[in-house]
């Protein structure tokens, strides 16, 4: 009980911090950058401004999840859950970075921000796609 306590106060730490006094919502990667030459694993740190963090399922207003869209050449329909495959990774427990295990060679890396039902909000927030190398 004490974890799943702690764990709620967490994930209402990071959505009340998320928030953008300015009103600006923006998505980004807060440790890579275009044309970066990175070693795997990769750890990559999701960005967040003017929205909250909240998990799948969890109805809390103006807030929702990360998704990290990878080697995609168009973004995904905005009107449909984001789909779940190799190259739409989910971070529906609220999680805020990962680290990837990638072979060496060329990625491109986007973020989609999605509601508590995976699909993206409204007005669809998601990152400039980057291109990283991974080498050996």
């Amino acid at each position: 009980m004490k974890k799943l306590i702690n764990y709620f106060i967490g994930v209402i730490a990071i959505t009340l911090f998320s928030f953008n006094l300015l009103g600006e919502e923006k998505v980004y990667f807060v440790n890579l950058e275009d044309g970066q030459k990175v070693k795997s694993p990769v750890k990559i740190i999701f960005g967040l401004t003017g929205k909250g963090v909240a998990p799948a399922g969890i109805n809390y207003p103006n807030s929702g999840h990360h998704h990290l869209l990878v080697n995609l050449d168009k973004l995904p329909d905005f009107t449909k859950a984001i789909p779940t495959t190799p190259n739409h990774i989910h971070f529906g427990r609220g999680q805020t970075e990962t680290l990837l295990n990638l072979e060496a060679g060329s990625y491109t890396l986007q973020l989609l921000f999605g509601d508590m039902m995976h699909i993206p909000h409204k007005t669809p927030l998601y990152s400039e796609k980057i291109k990283i190398y991974v080498e050996k």
